[in-house]
Formats: structure tokens, sequence, C-alpha cells
């Protein structure tokens, strides 16, 4: 009898799990809701060679989201975002306007709906509606700026279609950004964004199409059109990896254009990973700069975010760098090289070396320290910044 009851056991855990899976109402759905909770505490310093105050800044970020299960193919998500700093460590202008005398660091203290949304997913359609995060490709154009405290997301819709096993076609409508600066410099918008991807043996081919409008009465349209190509392959033993990226853009008020460029290639060996890459965002006779305004623009040009906008003169980076693992975590060193694309009265733009370290600690915990030292050139100033953070997921 005994052996038969736990032979049993395994077809009522299998039975009970798929009862889970599929609620019988929507009662039941949010009843089988996930609740996930996450945490960062972020020390951050900003040295800059010019009359502002060294910043100092512990801020702790809290994030609290619910989840239903899916219920009929319907589910939904809210999440709430708190922001602010610790123990009167706050010597830092914000960027909503508390302490314009001291360096920028751009987490305000703010608490906010971070999101919440209804989704519905169904065979080859997913639909979200409400307040989320949206991301595409390699954040370049669109993502979420979650290194910062208050991340970015998106009041709209978005529609993912996926009519083959490789092929993805994704429209998005924004009719608010919600910024990183608490709400203070929420933008009212009317965005369309065209995402189309396939997936090939040797990597993902895009083509996109962002139109970006800020909804304020004036001729602001942003239109961009590119392609893109990213994957990996094996050089015989070795394992490489590369990025090709073109995309156009006109904007409306001013009625210039400016083209973009990227050539990336990587490859590991002996547990290193060596990359080397080749970026520009262009100018139109050095009088506009090509501009990526929903981008995780600290993922790129340096983590000193000298060049959150780019120049007029626009920018050209060439970057390398190393990352691999050591001591229990991972390890990246990178080199920037800035010139102008288009130089007039300015051509170089400086340099900088970024390095960064991360461990885990047993399952939940990540502990990091991050270095950026930028060099200035024709323009900006010297600025060094420092973080050490430590984060809790639960």
């Amino acid at each position: 009898m005994k052996l038969r009851y736990l032979a049993t056991l395994p077809m009522l855990a299998l039975s009970t799990a798929a009862i889970a899976a599929e609620p019988a109402s929507i009662a039941d759905a949010v009843a089988q809701s996930t609740v996930k909770l996450d945490a960062r505490l972020r020390y951050e310093n900003v040295s800059q060679d010019n009359a502002l105050k060294d910043a100092d800044a512990l801020t702790l970020r809290t994030r609290l989201t619910m989840e239903t299960a899916a219920y009929q193919g319907f589910s939904a998500l809210v999440e709430f975002e708190d922001s602010r700093d610790a123990f009167g460590i706050n010597d830092y202008n914000d960027k909503i306007g508390n302490k314009p005398d001291y360096s920028v660091i751009a987490d305000p203290n703010t608490t906010e709906l971070d999101q919440a949304f209804l989704r519905y997913q169904r065979g080859m359609f997913k639909g979200t509606l409400g307040r989320q995060v949206v991301t595409l490709d390699n954040h370049r154009f669109v993502g979420h700026v979650g290194w910062r405290q208050d991340r970015q997301t998106f009041d709209g819709v978005n529609l993912l279609l996926t009519p083959a096993k490789d092929l993805t076609m994704n429209y998005v409508y924004i009719n608010q950004r919600n910024r990183i600066f608490a709400e203070e410099k929420d933008v009212d918008s009317e965005d369309h964004l065209v995402n189309i991807g396939y997936n090939t043996a040797f990597g993902k081919l895009s083509a996109y199409a962002y139109l970006l409008e800020e909804d304020n009465n004036t001729d602001n349209g942003l239109d961009t059109y590119g392609v893109r190509f990213a994957g990996g392959t094996k050089l015989g033993d070795l394992p490489v990896k590369y990025q090709l990226e073109y995309a156009t853009q006109e904007d409306d008020a001013s009625g210039y254009e400016a083209d973009y460029y990227l050539i990336e290639g990587a490859a590991t060996f002996a547990g290193l990973t060596a990359k080397l890459g080749y970026e520009v965002l262009g100018s139109d006779s050095g009088e506009y700069g090509f501009s990526t305004p929903l981008a995780t623009l600290h993922k790129f040009n340096g983590w000193s975010d000298q060049f959150l906008t780019t120049p007029k003169e626009g920018l050209v980076d060439l970057y390398g760098g190393v990352s691999g693992k050591a001591l229990g975590g991972k390890f990246a060193v990178i080199y920037h090289d800035f010139t102008a694309d288009e130089g007039t009265s300015a051509d170089d733009f400086g340099s900088e070396i970024d390095v960064s370290y991360t461990t885990k600690v047993a399952k939940h915990y990540t502990l990091g320290v991050k270095y950026a030292m930028y060099d200035a050139g024709d323009i900006k100033v010297d600025t060094d910044k420092l973080w050490l953070w430590a984060s809790a997921s639960f």
C-alpha cells in the first residue's frame, strides 16, 4: 500500500501543477499571482574638473512586482518603485532642481507606479496595454535605462505577432514617456515603433522604423529607419560574435538628416572575451547630431555619460575591451576613443577607460563596483565616476 501511494505522488504533483497553471476563474488567477521584491543600494561619486562641487549619493531603489497567472489568455501586472537617498548622503544635482551647484547624479527621490498593464497572449499573438517596459534589439534606440534607480517605462500599446517560428513583427504605440527623473520630466508623445525580426542560422536580422514625436503642438518629429544584423558562430573552436547596423534619421524641426553606423566583433578564448567596435552617430554638416532619445544611453559611448546628447558635430566612438571571470565574479575593461564625425571648431572629443566587477553572493544577492575615467578633448571636462552597490532579488 505504501509503495502504491508513493508511486502516485509524482502524478499528483503533475496534476496539481497543471491545475495551478490553468486557473478556473479570474479570482484563481489573482490567487496564483507571483510577487517579486528587488532592491538596490548604491553609492555614486562624481568628480569633474569644473566649478561644480563633487557629488555624493547613497540611494536605495526598491521595486515590488505582482503578476497574476493567465486566465483564458489574460494576465495583469502591477509594479511599484521607490527610490530615495539614504543616511543623509545626498550632495548631488538630481536634475529636477535640487542642489544645482553639485555635479549630476540622475537619481531623484520618487515613489511611483512603474508598471501597470493588462496582457493577452494566445498562439502567435501577444498584446500589452498600459504602462510597461519596452526594449528593442540591443537598447540602442529603445530601452529601459535600468542602470538608473528610476528606470524608464512607457504608457501605450505593444503588439507582438509571431507568424512563423523565426519571424517576429512588433508594433508599439507610446503616448507617454516615463523618463528617469521621477514624474517631473515625463513627456507626452505620439510615438510609433515598428520592429521586424528574422532569426537565421548566423544571427538575427532586424528592420525597424521609429517615428517619434513629442505631443506639444510643434513640428518636432524624429524619424529613424534602419537595419541590423547580430549573431554569433564558431571559427573552428573559436566562438565569435558580431553586430552590423545602419540607420538614417530626419529631424522635422530642423530639416537636418544624419546616419548611424555600427560594426562590432568579439571573440572568446582561454576564458576571456575581447571585442572591438566602431560606432558613428553621424552629423549633418556639423550642425546636427544623430539622436536616440529613448535609448538606454548609459550602455553606450562610455559609462561617464558624457554623450547622452550627441554633439552637433556627431560622434565617432572607436572602442575595445576585455571581459571574463575572475575571483568568483565577472569583470570588464573597456577603452573608448571619441572624435567628431564632421568636426568644425572641435574634432577631438577625448577618451575614456571603464572598469567593472560584479559577483553573486548566495542565490539572491549581487555586489558590484564600477569606475569610469573620462579624459576631455576639445569639448567637455575631465570626469571621474565611481559606483559601489549591493542588490537583492527575491
